[in-house]
């Protein structure tokens, strides 16, 4: 299987993206290709313009080059996986922008659905569990990325996972646990869908 992950973070020395690395560690022991797209390396606009809005009045949409261009990405692979830090219970604004404007509609939803057999969401919170739970949040979160836009796009076999307490840097020991946590969702990626 061929995998995008996406990485919201905007330091590549984060530990979003040391879980990203393992994660992938994890595919290609797996047997999996991969690549890493950073959005905020590549530079990718978060804001939805006009030329990106999507028009249901219109059969076919042309969009911006730099959106058909991650379309382009997007088509070239079979599965998908999201990393991010969860920001005030949600995708941080990059990763809602990259959504909003390249899962557009005629090519995500409507028209035409995506083609990926399955999407992983990979959320790194600095709170307990115990803490995610508390409000429910654990489920509405899931809720939204499996059912609001994994199945409404296409992707039924959509899952989250979240890397807990992200935010004890004194302690060596549970970022490592988080990192093989990472690391395990790769390796078993296509059995645990």
């Amino acid at each position: 299987m061929n995998v995008l992950i996406v990485v919201s973070h905007p330091r590549q020395d984060s530990l979003t993206f040391a879980a990203a690395r393992r994660f992938a560690q994890g595919l290609t022991e797996a047997g999996h290709s991969y690549e890493i797209l950073d959005l905020h390396g590549i530079g990718f606009d978060p804001l939805l313009q006009g030329v990106d809005e999507p028009d249901m009045s219109l059969e076919e949409q042309s969009f911006s080059p730099e959106v058909e261009r991650e379309m382009k990405r997007l088509k070239e692979h079979d599965a998908l996986a999201f990393i991010f830090p969860v920001w005030w219970w949600h995708l941080p604004a990059m990763l809602k922008g990259y959504i909003d404007r390249v899962w557009n509609n005629g090519f995500a939803y409507g028209k035409n659905q995506l083609h990926h057999q399955q999407v992983l969401w990979m959320g790194l919170a600095g709170v307990s569990q115990e803490q995610m739970r508390k409000r429910n949040y654990d489920e509405t979160i899931a809720h939204l990325l499996n059912v609001g836009i994994a199945d409404y796009c296409g992707i039924s076999n959509s899952r989250v996972e979240f890397l807990y307490e992200t935010t004890l840097d004194s302690n060596p020991r549970h970022y490592e646990l988080l990192l093989n946590q990472a690391y395990q969702l790769g390796l078993n990626y296509a059995e645990e869908q």
